[in-house]
C-alpha cells in the first residue's frame, strides 16, 4: 500500500510533548489520552471536553487542563490525511501558538503535550495538555479580592502597575499584527498572592491563557484591534475598576509605539461602539463574557 492509502486505511498521529510528559502519563499514552478518565473540573460540550488531569510519580506531581475534541469536521480529516505533517486539530494548533507566544516573551501556561489523530477514511480528534497554573487568580476574581484587601492608597498603585502591564501585553501583540481574539479579564491570571501586595514590578505577572484562536492579521488589523481592546475594557466591569482606570488603559496603551504607528484618536469611537454592543449583548445574555471554569493555570 502507498502512504497515502496506509493513511487513509490505518490513519496516522502527529504529537508534540515536553520532556517530562511521557515519565508522568505512561509509555503508552497516546494509546489512553483521549479515553483516560479526568480529575475533576470537567466540563463536555458538543464533542470536546475540558478538565484537570493530575498525575503522579513516587512524590512527584504534574497538574495539567487536558483539552481534547473528539468529533471534528471531516473536511479538515481529509486535509490532514493529505498534509499529516500539518496541525489540523485545535489542540494542536494551541500548542503552536502556545510556543510562539513563549518565544517571543509572552507569559503564557506552559505546554505540556499535544497531538492530532487522523483517521481511518477522514476521522479526525485532537488533544492539548497545558500545565496547571497553581496559586493563581483570574483577574475577574483577582481585581475585587485586592480591592478589599488593600487600603485605598495601596490598591490605587496596585491597579496602576497593572494597568500599565495589562497595556504592555496588548500593544506588544498588536504591534506584530496579532491578535488574541477572547482578550477578557478572565483569561488573564495572576499569582493569588499578588492580592495582598503592591508589586515593584509587574512585568510577566499577568499570565495569558486560551491561545487557541490567537493569529496574525496584517490586512484586517484594525478590526480585530478594536475587538481586542474592546473585550478586555468590557470584561473590565468588575469590582475596584473605575472609568479612570480605562482612560489611563488607552493612554498607556497608545504610548511607545515604534516609527509613529501609534494608534489614531480616530480608533477610540471604533473601540467604543464595539464596547457598547458587548454590553447591549451582555444585558440580553449575561452568560456572554467567558468566565473560564478554570480556576488555575501554569
Amino acid at each position: 500500500m502507498s502512504s497515502w492509502w496506509r493513511r487513509i486505511r490505518r490513519g496516522v498521529r502527529l504529537i508534540r510533548r515536553q520532556a517530562d510528559w511521557e515519565r508522568f502519563a505512561g509509555e503508552d499514552w497516546p494509546d489512553r489520552v483521549m479515553q483516560v478518565p479526568l480529575t475533576d473540573r470537567e466540563y463536555q460540550k458538543q464533542g470536546r471536553s475540558i478538565g484537570r488531569k493530575v498525575f503522579t510519580e513516587g512524590r512527584d506531581k504534574l497538574s495539567v487542563y487536558l483539552k481534547r475534541h473528539y468529533r471534528l469536521p471531516w473536511l479538515q480529516g481529509v486535509l490532514a490525511t493529505l498534509m499529516p505533517g500539518r496541525a489540523w486539530s485545535p489542540g494542536l494548533q494551541e500548542w503552536q501558538r502556545l510556543c510562539w507566544a513563549k518565544e517571543h516573551g509572552f507569559p503564557v501556561p506552559r505546554p505540556v503535550a499535544a497531538g492530532q489523530f487522523v483517521g481511518p477514511w477522514g476521522k479526525l480528534q485532537g488533544f492539548l495538555a497545558v500545565e496547571e497554573l497553581h496559586g493563581m487568580l483570574p483577574l475577574h476574581e483577582a481585581v475585587p479580592r485586592a480591592a478589599r484587601t488593600l487600603d485605598a492608597r495601596s490598591f490605587a498603585r496596585w491597579k496602576c502597575g497593572l494597568t500599565a502591564e495589562l497595556a504592555r501585553l496588548a500593544r506588544e501583540l498588536h504591534l506584530r499584527k496579532v491578535f488574541h481574539k477572547d482578550l477578557y479579564f478572565c483569561h488573564f491570571y495572576i499569582p493569588e498572592a499578588l492580592t495582598r501586595t503592591v508589586p515593584s514590578d509587574w512585568t510577566n505577572r499577568a499570565v495569558m491563557i486560551d491561545l487557541h484562536r490567537l493569529s496574525r492579521h496584517p490586512v484586517t488589523a484594525v478590526w480585530w484591534q478594536v475587538k481586542d481592546v474592546a473585550q478586555l475594557l468590557f470584561s473590565s466591569d468588575v469590582e475596584g475598576v473605575t472609568a479612570r482606570d480605562r482612560v489611563r488603559f488607552w493612554k498607556l496603551y497608545r504610548r511607545n509605539w515604534p516609527g509613529g504607528k501609534c494608534p489614531g484618536e480616530w480608533l477610540r469611537p471604533l473601540v467604543k461602539w464595539k464596547w457598547n454592543l458587548y454590553r447591549r449583548h451582555n444585558e440580553k445574555k449575561p452568560s456572554a463574557v467567558p468566565y473560564d471554569r478554570q480556576r488555575s493555570a501554569a
